[in-house]
C-alpha cells in the first residue's frame, strides 16, 4: 500500500471514529462503547422500586448481581425494594444465546464466553450472557448506563449487544519503587474490573516475601498470603493479577546485592543478569516458583525479556556470552535460548508466559523460540508474520505514562511556549487510541489482546494512569470506537460521578502544570550520583555523568553587598512562565476544590491531584521568591544608606527561608496523601533493610532516595545552604562595617520539617 492510499484510509477510520454514539448523544456514558446499540423508545426512570430477578443459570452468589447490588449502593446510594409496580431486572446465563459478531481475537469460545445481550424495557431489564464473565460485563454496562446525578437515574429503552474484539485486556501496574496497601490494591483490580479489563500485571520487585532469595526482599513487601489473596479477589471479578518479573536486564534490585554480584553478565554493572551461567536461571526459577505458589489460579506469567541491550556481549572472568553467542550464530539467539529455558520452566507449571520479543532478537532469531509463549508487543511487517506463522500470539502494547515526572502528557502544552524541547511528544491516550485502532499488526499478526502500560520509573501516582488506563484498553474491546475524545469525555463521570465538572479542564491543567514544573528547570550533569554505565547502542567508556536538573540561583553579594550578573534579566522567560502558570495553578485548584464535593467516587484521586498542584504551585512560588531575593539584592546593593542596605538583604534571606517553608509544607502535604495508598518508604521496617544503590543504566527518580523525597530531589541538590551562609556573611560584615548589628540564622536547606 502507497503512502498516500494508506494516508487517505487512516483519515477516513479516524473521520469515522469521530462520530458520536447513539448512546453518547443521548447523554449516555459507557466505556467501552458497546459493540452494537438499537435505541428504540424514549427515557424511562430507574428507582428503588425495581428489583433483582435470578434467571436461569444464575447462582446466588453470582458476582454480576453482588457487583450491581454494590454498584447500586456506592455509585448512587440506592438500594432496590421492589415496592411500587412489578419492575425487574432479570439476569440469566443460557449457553449459546448470545453469538457475538466479528472479532480480532480467532478464540470464538473464549469471545462468546465474555459476550452479553442487555434488553431494556419500562417495566423490565434482561441480562443475558452465555457464561459468568459476560453477564458480570452486562452489569457493569448497566451501572455505566445508570450513571447520572444522584436521584435522577434513567435507562433509555432498547437492545445492547457486545462482545470483545481481544480476549485479554490488560494493564501494567508497577510496584517496582512503592507498595499500596492491600486494600488499595484490590481497589484497583475492582476498578479494573469496572472498565472491563481483565489483566492486572503487577510488577513487585522486591515487594514480594520471596522465600528462595530473602536478601531482595525490601522492607514493605507483599506476603505469599497476601498475593494469594489479592489474587483469589481479582479472580471473582474476572481479572487476573499476573505475575510480572524481568529477565535478564532491568534487575538491578537483585544484582545490587552483594549475594549476587556473581551473576551479573559485567562485573561493574547491576542492570544485567549473565545468561549463560546456571546459577542465573536457578535463581530465576526460585523466584518463579514463590510467585506460582502464591498466585494460583491464574493463567499467565509475564517474563519480561525487556531491553536486554548486552546479551551476548559479555566476554570477562565472571561471563562468557559472546562466546555462546557465536557458537549459536547470533546474540539473538542467545537470548532465545535463555527466554525458551524460562519459558519452557513456566509453561510446564502450567502458566502461558508472556515476553517481550525484542532486540537483540532480530527475524531469523524467531525460529528458535518455543511457539507456546505470547509475544507482549508487535514489530511491524518483518516480524509480525514469522511470529504467526510460527504460532505466537501477539499483544498490542501502548502506555499510558512513560518519563514522565508528576503526571501523564494527557495534553501538551505547546512548544512555541517552552524553554526546552519536549523530551517525549505523544498525546497519551490520543495517540495511543489512533495507533491501535490502524495497527498493522490487526493483518499480520495473530492477536491475542492488548496491554496499557503505566510505568512508575518517574514516580508518578498510579492516580494519574486511571484515564489512559480505561480509555486506551477500551480499544481492546471495541477497536472501532466514536474517537478518543468521546472515551475521554465519558470517563470523568464514570470515574468521579456525573456531578464533578470542568474535569477535563482539570486534566488539561495537570498536564501543562506538571510539564511547566519540568520546563521551568535545566538539565546538567549530575555531581551527585555515579554515572550511567550504558544505553541501548553501547557500554559507556568511561560511563557517562548521570543527569539532574537545577535553576541558577541569584548571585551571592561581597562584603560590600555588590554583585555581578544580572539574574533577572537571565531568567526572565523563566519568570514569565511561572507568573502566567500561577493563575493556571489558581484556576486548577479552584476546580479540584469544587469538585471534591460533587466526587461520587474516587475523591482520592483529586487529593491527589491538589497534592501535585501543590508540588506544582510551589516551584512556581520558589521562583518568584527568587525573583523576591534578587530584587532585595539588588535594593541592598544600590541603597545609599547602610541600615536600608542591610534591611533589604535581611528581607532576601527571610524570602529564601519563606522558600524553605514553603516546599517542606508542600512535600508533607504530598507524603501524607501518598502514604493513605501506599506503605511508607523507609530505609528498614518488619526486621529488613533497604540497600540503596541506583540501577546503574536506567535513571528511575524514586531510585535517588530511599523515602518519598524524590518529589523534591532536584530542590535538595540546590547548594541553598552556601548560598544562605555566604549572603548571611557578606550581610555581617558589611553590617559589622558601618556598626550595625550582625544577625545569625538558622537555614538547614535539607531539613524537610
Amino acid at each position: 500500500m502507497n503512502g498516500l492510499l494508506l494516508s487517505l484510509l487512516l483519515f477516513c477510520v479516524m473521520a469515522q471514529a469521530a462520530v458520536p454514539s447513539a448512546l453518547f448523544r443521548r447523554g449516555y456514558t459507557v466505556i467501552p462503547e458497546p459493540q452494537h446499540v438499537q435505541l428504540t423508545g424514549g427515557d424511562f426512570r430507574f428507582d428503588a422500586g425495581w428489583k433483582i430477578q435470578q434467571g436461569p443459570g444464575v447462582s446466588g452468589d453470582s458476582v454480576a448481581i453482588r457487583s450491581l447490588t454494590e454498584g447500586l449502593a456506592e455509585r448512587y446510594g440506592l438500594a432496590l425494594t421492589g415496592s411500587g409496580p412489578d419492575r425487574t431486572v432479570v439476569l440469566e446465563i443460557r449457553s449459546g444465546a448470545v453469538e457475538p459478531g466479528a472479532s480480532q481475537d480467532r478464540d470464538r469460545a473464549e469471545i462468546a464466553s465474555q459476550a452479553y445481550h442487555i434488553i431494556v424495557k419500562p417495566a423490565e431489564i434482561r441480562l443475558i450472557a452465555n457464561a459468568e464473565p459476560g453477564l458480570f460485563y452486562a452489569a457493569q454496562t448497566l451501572l455505566q448506563l445508570l450513571n447520572a446525578p444522584r436521584g435522577n437515574l434513567h435507562l433509555p429503552e432498547g437492545e445492547l449487544a457486545d462482545w470483545p474484539d481481544l480476549q485479554m485486556r490488560q494493564i501494567y501496574w508497577d510496584d517496582a519503587h512503592h507498595l499500596e496497601k492491600l486494600s488499595d490494591l484490590k481497589a484497583a483490580v475492582r476498578q479494573a474490573a469496572f472498565f472491563k479489563i481483565n489483566g492486572f500485571i503487577l510488577k513487585l520487585e522486591g515487594h514480594f516475601q520471596y522465600r528462595s532469595a530473602p536478601a531482595i526482599v525490601e522492607p514493605q513487601a507483599l506476603s505469599p498470603q497476601e498475593f494469594q489473596e489479592l489474587t483469589d479477589y481479582a479472580l471473582r471479578y474476572y481479572v487476573q493479577v499476573i505475575p510480572y518479573l524481568d529477565a535478564p536486564a532491568h534487575i538491578a534490585f537483585i544484582l545490587k546485592h552483594p549475594e549476587y554480584k556473581a551473576l551479573r553478565a559485567f562485573p561493574d554493572s547491576n542492570y544485567e543478569l549473565c545468561t549463560t551461567n546456571p546459577n542465573s536461571l536457578k535463581l530465576i526459577y526460585g523466584m518463579y516458583d514463590d510467585l506460582l505458589a502464591a498466585n494460583k489460579g491464574v493463567k499467565y506469567f509475564y517474563l519480561s525479556t525487556d531491553e536486554a541491550y548486552y546479551v551476548g556481549w559479555a566476554d570477562n572472568a565472571q561471563c562468557r556470552e559472546a562466546t555462546q553467542a557465536k557458537e549459536l550464530g547470533s546474540r539473538g539467539k542467545l537470548l532465545a535460548e535463555f527466554v525458551s529455558s524460562a519459558a519452557n520452566y513456566l509453561h510446564e507449571r502450567g502458566r502461558t508466559v508472556v515476553f517481550w520479543g525484542e532486540y537483540p532478537l532480530k527475524p531469523e532469531d524467531l525460529g528458535a523460540l518455543p511457539t507456546h509463549i505470547v509475544n507482549g508487543e508487535t514489530y511491524g511487517d518483518a516480524f509480525d508474520p514469522i511470529y504467526k506463522k510460527r504460532g505466537i500470539r501477539q499483544m498490542i502494547y501502548n502506555a499510558t505514562e512513560g518519563e514522565e515526572q508528576l503526571f501523564p502528557q494527557y495534553y501538551l502544552w505547546p512548544p512555541i511556549e517552552r524553554i526546552h524541547p519536549l523530551h517525549e511528544t505523544e498525546r497519551r491516550v490520543q495517540d495511543a487510541v489512533s495507533k491501535i485502532i490502524t495497527e498493522p499488526a490487526r493483518r499480520n499478526a495473530d492477536l491475542l489482546g492488548l496491554v496499557i502500560a503505566g510505568w512508575g520509573d518517574m514516580g508518578v501516582h498510579p492516580e494519574a494512569f486511571w484515564l489512559g488506563y480505561a480509555a486506551i484498553t477500551a480499544t481492546g474491546w471495541n477497536p472501532a470506537p466514536v474517537g478518543s475524545q468521546q472515551s475521554v469525555s465519558s470517563f470523568y463521570p464514570l470515574f468521579y460521578g456525573a456531578e464533578t465538572v470542568d474535569m477535563d479542564r482539570v486534566y488539561q491543567l495537570m498536564s501543562f502544570q506538571t510539564q511547566m514544573w519540568t520546563d521551568t528547570w535545566d538539565v546538567v550533569d549530575s555531581t551527585a550520583r555515579k554515572p550511567i554505565w550504558g544505553n541501548s547502542d553501547r557500554i559507556f567508556t568511561p560511563p557517562h555523568p548521570a543527569r539532574d536538573h537545577t535553576v541558577p540561583l541569584p548571585p551571592t553579594p561581597g562584603a560590600d553587598l555588590r554583585r555581578s550578573g544580572n539574574w533577572r534579566e537571565a531568567n526572565g522567560r523563566r519568570l514569565q512562565i511561572a507568573a502566567r502558570a500561577a493563575a493556571e495553578n489558581d484556576e486548577l485548584v479552584g476546580l479540584l476544590n469544587a469538585n471534591m464535593s460533587k466526587a461520587q467516587t474516587n475523591r482520592y484521586g483529586l487529593e491527589v491531584f491538589l497534592a501535585i498542584a501543590g508540588l506544582c504551585r510551589q516551584n512556581l512560588d520558589m521562583l518568584q521568591g527568587l525573583q523576591i531575593v534578587d530584587a532585595a539584592l539588588s535594593e541592598a546593593q544600590e541603597a545609599t544608606e547602610p541600615a536600608k542596605a542591610v534591611a533589604a538583604a535581611d528581607r532576601a534571606l527571610a524570602a529564601a527561608r519563606t522558600i524553605r517553608g514553603e516546599r517542606n509544607s508542600a512535600y508533607q502535604d504530598a507524603l501524607q496523601t501518598w502514604n493513605r495508598s501506599w506503605l511508607p518508604r523507609v530505609e528498614q521496617a518488619n526486621g529488613r533493610r533497604f540497600l540503596h544503590e541506583a540501577d546503574d543504566v536506567k535513571d528511575h527518580l524514586p531510585d535517588r532516595t530511599v523515602d518519598m523525597s524524590y518529589l523534591i530531589y532536584r530542590e535538595l541538590l540546590l547548594p541553598f545552604d552556601d548560598w544562605y551562609r555566604q549572603t548571611e556573611d557578606s550581610r555581617n560584615q558589611y553590617a559589622q562595617a558601618h556598626k550595625l548589628p550582625e544577625k545569625k540564622t538558622a537555614f538547614n536547606w535539607s531539613d524537610l520539617h
